[in-house]
């Protein structure tokens, strides 16, 4: 498994690792396992990571373990957080799990007798805990200056920390000395953001078991533009479809910052070097065809939302941008891409009288009237797949759907909204 480390190094997947992890792998196959924290009832992309990780040590022959912190979730990982978060009822966690559960198995192979991936719940055996019995048997292996050197409890010390909190780190490194014991698991994989807890584990299970077990974390990603990322202005993007659409999902990758999308290519897809390299050199050929960031946002939207809906969006994407006639599109097309105007947005009399000029402003993809005129004038504008050059032409009828009527407006060759009224 040695070739492990080095899939996961060229594509930026290791921050740090501990020592003895390389030799280990040499030897063989071992099982390791990714902690989620089922705060929301979704993963964002972020989450993506950890996620690829899990799916890399099982490509390799390893075996992948979830873990989905319906105990730890009572708690709350300081982790990268610079206040104290809500706690969730016992309700509200045991949901989210659940939820997150279902989304994290699509992700890995649940079928191989050697490399089959198991998902687990640290409520099984984190919420039955006896508290003085694990302060005896656990807690006297910790001392209050180590877990003070340790970065989620040194950044949180100027803005205060609860006990609540500054115990997770004793929680997580029980996860790990548990599934040690009961599923033979040797290796934790986080953020580097978790690296003081996944130490923490590792320490404990030499003290108690006198096993060698390992850590690995991977950076957290960033933006070139310097924008956190999975963050849009409408919020986070959720792989959740009902929180983030499959065509948001899409748009998401679509836009990434051509200096981001090589390292993103490498995080986020199984594409090896040869592939994301042509990939580049397309891109450097012509810059506006966006040829990797189709090939992330096909790859990433396929794997969280499926074939179908990936297929799906990708013709949405094509009529959105004017390489497909919307006239052609199919009505689960425009149901996706449609921009539902109250009618007191819309200009008084709204219909085939309306000019030009309030049609476009009406639709959003204007700032003003006057830029709304400037545009046509220059013929920028297009209405229903036609250009308009005159400001004040009406006469424009809506396009039929099966359950309303719409407008269609396009900026240049880039579709930006659809206007659309109701069927009568």
């Amino acid at each position: 498994m040695n070739s492990l480390l080095d899939e996961l190094a060229w594509r930026g997947l290791i921050y740090d690792t501990t020592p003895g992890l390389a030799e280990r792998l040499a030897k063989g196959p071992l099982a390791g396992y990714v902690g989620f924290d089922p705060s929301s009832p979704s993963l964002q992309i972020g989450n993506l990571v950890p996620v690829m990780l899990l799916a890399h040590l099982q490509r390799a022959g390893g075996r992948p373990i979830i873990l989905v912190g319906g105990g730890t979730g009572m708690i709350g990982d300081p982790s990268g957080k610079r206040s104290e978060r809500p706690l969730l009822s016992t309700e509200e966690v045991n949901t989210n799990a659940e939820r997150q559960r279902r989304q994290l198995e699509s992700f890995l192979d649940f079928s191989d007798p050697q490399t089959a991936a198991r998902v687990v719940n640290n409520a099984d055996w984190l919420r039955d805990l006896v508290l003085v019995e694990f302060l005896r048997d656990i807690g006297k292996h910790f001392t209050i200056s180590l877990m003070l050197q340790k970065e989620s409890v040194k950044s949180r010390m100027d803005a205060g920390i609860s006990y609540t909190e500054f115990s997770y780190m004793l929680l997580q490194a029980y996860d790990f000395l548990h599934l040690y014991r009961t599923n033979g698991c040797e290796l934790q994989m986080g953020g580097s953001d978790q690296w003081g807890n996944i130490t923490a584990g590792v320490d404990l299970i030499r003290r108690i078991e006198g096993g060698n077990a390992h850590g690995l974390s991977a950076p957290l990603v960033t933006a070139a533009s310097g924008a956190k990322f999975g963050k849009t202005e409408a919020g986070a993007v959720w792989l959740d479809a009902e929180r983030t659409s499959p065509y948001q999902f899409y748009q998401f990758w679509i836009n990434v910052d051509d200096r981001d999308v090589e390292a993103y290519l490498r995080l986020f897809t199984f594409k090896a070097q040869d592939e994301i390299r042509d990939l580049m050199e397309a891109h450097g050929r012509e810059p506006g065809a966006r040829v990797p960031q189709r090939a992330l946002a096909k790859d990433t939207t396929a794997r969280v939302h499926g074939d179908e809906a990936s297929e799906r969006v990708i013709e949405a994407s094509r009529v959105r941008f004017g390489e497909l006639d919307p006239k052609k599109a199919k009505p689960e097309i425009w149901k996706m891409l449609r921009t539902e105007l109250p009618s007191t947005e819309l200009p008084k009399g709204f219909g085939a009288s309306t000019p030009a000029i309030d049609l476009v402003a009406s639709s959003g993809i204007v700032k003003s009237k006057g830029e709304a005129r400037r545009l046509i004038e220059q013929g920028g504008i297009w209405i229903n797949g036609n250009r308009v050059t005159d400001a004040g032409s009406t006469g424009f009828q809506p396009l039929r759907g099966d359950d309303y009527d719409h407008y269609w407006i396009q900026r240049g060759k880039k579709t930006d909204s659809i206007l659309f009224t109701p069927s009568t």
